[in-house]
């Protein structure tokens, strides 16, 4: 749709009028908040356009998937077409993962990566815990029997089909609550040892949490809850990096921003 076609609504009027500052905008499936974002962007890339060279400057849009990416980076291309400028040029469209990579592969050393590192997808991450998990089950096959339903114990098969994803569930909610809480699991286990009482579900999640950081580390990798956490270090660590990536970045619109985590929302913030 040519956007001298466009008729907004009073509430998109309001968004679109939009220069700088915080703003929150809440939207409901079908209202065209799409539609909005990828117009206003398209508007304050043409703003920037007007104050000056884009080179080193962008309007940022982060959105949730990959396939909103797509349909973001087609809209505001058709529109800053539509206005005379540039297509690709004055805007960068990224997922949360896809932004933190970006941030942390420009300066790697901040937070100790090689220049090369790597980053496990999740099929690999998720084989790697599985490993662990079958190794922790086959070293300790009694960890969590206090926890089965005795007709369940009559059936072997049974536990033997349903605990390992139960236990695959109980690691990657240790491993997700230590990421979102900035730690590892040495410092984990370091608490847990000050604890009176006995853990074995926490127990089994720091050991498999322990293995699967190992595992990363010796493939010279990260995975990417780790890409969000590594970001936020990085731009903490270099005030000078920071101001570098504001400079960038002086617009940041943010789409479904009820489903970022803590972290994000940290990343973001800065």
């Amino acid at each position: 749709m040519p956007t001298s076609a466009f008729t907004p609504r009073p509430a998109q009027e309001r968004i679109l009028e939009y220069t700088g500052g915080r703003l929150g905008i809440s939207a409901v499936p079908g209202s065209g908040k799409t539609f909005t974002l990828s117009l206003l962007a398209a508007q304050l890339v043409e703003k920037l356009a007007a104050e000056g060279s884009m080179d080193n400057r962008e309007v940022l849009v982060v959105t949730f998937t990959n396939s909103a990416v797509e349909n973001f980076r087609l809209r505001i291309n058709q529109f800053v077409t539509g206005q005379g400028l540039l297509p690709g040029v004055g805007y960068r469209v990224r997922t949360l993962h896809g932004l933190a990579h970006d941030i942390v592969r420009e300066r790697p050393g901040l937070v100790g990566l090689s220049e090369d590192f790597g980053i496990v997808d999740e099929r690999t991450g998720l084989e790697i815990k599985r490993e662990a998990v079958i190794n922790y089950l086959t070293q300790h096959p009694d960890v969590f029997a206090p926890f089965i339903k005795p007709e369940f114990l009559d059936n072997p098969r049974r536990i033997e089909k349903y605990l390992l994803d139960d236990a695959l569930e109980i690691a990657n909610a240790v491993i997700r609550i230590a990421k979102n809480q900035r730690t590892d699991a040495a410092r984990l286990r370091n608490a847990r040892s000050k604890q009176s009482g006995t853990w074995p579900l926490l127990d089994f999640g720091l050991q498999i949490f322990s293995d699967y950081q190992r595992s990363l580390n010796l493939r010279g990798a990260i995975d990417f809850d780790d890409l969000i956490v590594l970001a936020l270090q990085a731009l903490e660590a270099d005030a000078g990096f920071l101001a570098r990536m504001q400079m960038r970045w002086p617009y940041v619109l943010e789409d479904e921003a009820q489903d970022s985590s803590l972290l994000q929302e940290q990343m973001l913030g800065l």
